[in-house]
């Protein structure tokens, strides 16, 4: 992957938690109901958090393994 290509991608990531992690957003989930014994509210946005991370991982490790 080219790394213009990368640095785009890292780009939609980032506008994508933003989005996500907005209130607009996170008012959705805030009711007072639970999944699994966490709040819903909880749930997402930690759902969200890791799958940015594994998002930002996924990207940042294509780039590694085709510039090797």
């Amino acid at each position: 992957m080219k790394e213009g290509l990368k640095n785009q991608y890292l780009w939609v990531v980032f506008f994508l938690g933003l989005i996500l992690l907005n209130y607009p957003v996170l008012g959705i989930y805030n009711i007072p109901e639970t999944w699994f014994g966490i709040p819903v509210l909880y749930l997402f946005v930690f759902a969200i958090w890791l799958g940015i991370i594994l998002m930002t991982y996924l990207i940042v490790k294509k780039v590694k393994k085709k510039d090797v």
